[in-house]
């Protein structure tokens, strides 16, 4: 007889039951909080592998569909399922946990709640990636804010209580607005249902919006999409709403720095896609030319941040904002040509997954000096790939990846994201002029990568850490090699991820541009 799992559900909660298994365990048996970290983080990516294996990616319908009334009198439903758009990033979500968990291994202060903490935020990010239920998003989109404040708050550094709160009330702030946008969907969706039923089903709200069945128009459709906008952007985070991110990664743990580039960030775009496209596809073609503006400012003035930073762990953070603005530029290509739209938001989907992978391995490189030498400056080292070459290797290759090297993973999705921008178009704005200027963004990140790259590992060695500077561990080696390795397979084979979203952007760009 076939037994019908709640997969999703399974693979959700998996990483809350394990942080509760730590919560009643002795505070002191720090190894029992680590191993069964891990072990839970293992049996989740796991199980999002086997989910790989059943997954369909020749159709946009939602997959593994699990759907059960909740809050039956609003119409509220507990409706997860996973699709083209986002099941890439729940395996990106199991696979970076599982590494940011070994990286956790250091952390010996408080294990109990930092690993309870950990495996709660897993929790708030995969149910927010498989959530097909407006309100059931939200809940799992506020989940992700507590553990987030904590983790930075009590095990960052010396800054980390101010880090924790700016980035609790900048993403708070974001939330507000998208639950008035929620609510105003919720009562504009009721005309378009049979008895006026009112609902806060992701997939029926964007067809109601494509049968002209929302009755939300001028200027309150407007601020409703920019109020759904602005909680997306903060989290992105978009120009001018960034300013939060560089101290957040810089007083958080390496291994919270790592889920803060190589997840949170995602939730932003991903959310945008996921709702803001479909639902409000008038307002979105309305918003392209803003975006694709603000997208610009987001590459070239991220890029000169990063350049004239002098902390590594800073210098990475503004590069993020750099490239969460090629994520947004091949958004932007929506309206363009079929060939330029699927382009752009392939190249968008796939710079997530990239920029997930690269930044959380510069994250982690950057973790392990901080560790030997407890500074980041750039300026404090000098000729270190004489005494780490395999150190020095993996930094390398990363740098070249996340300034676009070909042949590493960074490169195919910022041609995609450029490629697709180039051919975007709405109305009579030019967003060719906007793109080119963008193109100066790559130079600068070129110039930051390989000056942070001469002045901390070429040069003559300075003294100050002869003894202290020790190559890779065999723990800190089981954090990098499968980032490194998904940095070259992508590089060469980016069809490994772009076919499993091909139908259901194809889908998404017909829901926008019509």
């Amino acid at each position: 007889m076939a037994v019908n799992l709640p997969l999703l559900s399974l693979l959700t909660f998996l990483p809350l039951i394990g942080g509760l298994i730590i919560m009643f365990s002795d505070k002191e048996n720090r190894a029992f909080h680590k191993n069964i970290a891990t072990a839970f983080a293992l049996f989740t990516f796991v199980l999002s592998l086997g989910l790989l294996t059943k997954f369909d990616a020749s159709t946009h319908l939602p997959q593994f569909v699990e759907r059960y009334q909740w809050i039956s009198s609003f119409n509220i439903d507990y409706y997860m399922a996973v699709d083209g758009l986002s099941f890439p990033l729940v395996l990106l979500t199991t696979f970076l946990s599982l590494i940011s968990v070994v990286a956790s291994f250091g952390i010996e202060k408080r294990t109990k709640e930092y690993f309870f903490w950990f495996m709660m935020l897993e929790t708030g990010m995969l149910g927010l990636f498989v959530a097909l239920d407006f309100f059931l998003f939200y809940v799992f989109w506020e989940i992700t804010l507590v553990p987030m404040y904590f983790l930075i708050g009590v095990w960052g550094g010396p800054k980390r209580e101010y880090a924790a709160v700016k980035f609790f009330l900048f993403t708070l702030f974001g939330s507000v607005f998208m639950l008035l946008s929620m609510i105003a969907l919720y009562f504009a969706s009721g005309s378009g249902l049979p008895g006026n039923e009112r609902t806060l089903d992701l997939i029926r709200l964007s067809e109601l919006a494509h049968n002209g069945q929302l009755q939300l128009v001028g200027t309150a459709a407007m601020l409703v999409f920019l109020g759904l906008y602005l909680a997306f952007a903060i989290k992105v985070p978009a120009f001018p709403f960034h300013t939060w991110l560089p101290l957040a990664h810089v007083e958080a743990p390496t291994a919270v720095s790592v889920i803060l580039a190589g997840v949170l960030l995602k939730m932003g775009t991903y959310g945008i896609l996921r709702v803001c496209y479909p639902i409000m596809p008038e307002q979105t073609k309305l918003f392209l030319p803003i975006l694709v503006v603000i997208a610009c400012i987001n590459i070239v003035y991220g890029a000169f941040c990063a350049m004239a930073q002098k902390d590594m762990k800073r210098m990475v953070a503004y590069s993020s904002v750099n490239h969460m603005g090629y994520c947004l530029l091949g958004m932007a290509a929506v309206m363009g040509n079929s060939n330029a739209a699927h382009a752009g938001l392939s190249g968008a989907v796939l710079q997530m997954v990239t920029h997930g992978i690269i930044t959380g391995s510069l994250f982690l490189l950057v973790g392990v000096i901080y560790d030997r030498a407890h500074t980041r400056e750039i300026d404090a080292f000098g000729g270190l790939a004489t005494k780490m070459p395999i150190f020095a290797g993996f930094m390398i290759m990363q740098c070249m990846a996340s300034l676009g090297l070909p042949g590493l993973a960074g490169f195919i999705s910022e041609f995609l994201c450029f490629l697709g921008g180039f051919g975007g178009s709405f109305g009579g704005f030019n967003f060719k002029i906007w793109v080119s200027i963008s193109v100066i963004g790559i130079v600068v990140t070129a110039a930051f990568f390989l000056r942070m790259l001469k002045l901390v590992l070429m040069g003559e060695f300075n003294a100050k850490w002869e003894g202290h500077m020790p190559d890779l561990t065999t723990r800190e080696l089981v954090t990098i090699v499968p980032l490194a390795v998904f940095t070259l397979v992508l590089g060469i084979y980016p069809a490994l991820v772009l076919r499993l979203m091909d139908t259901t952007l194809a889908q998404l760009i017909k829901l926008v541009a019509g």
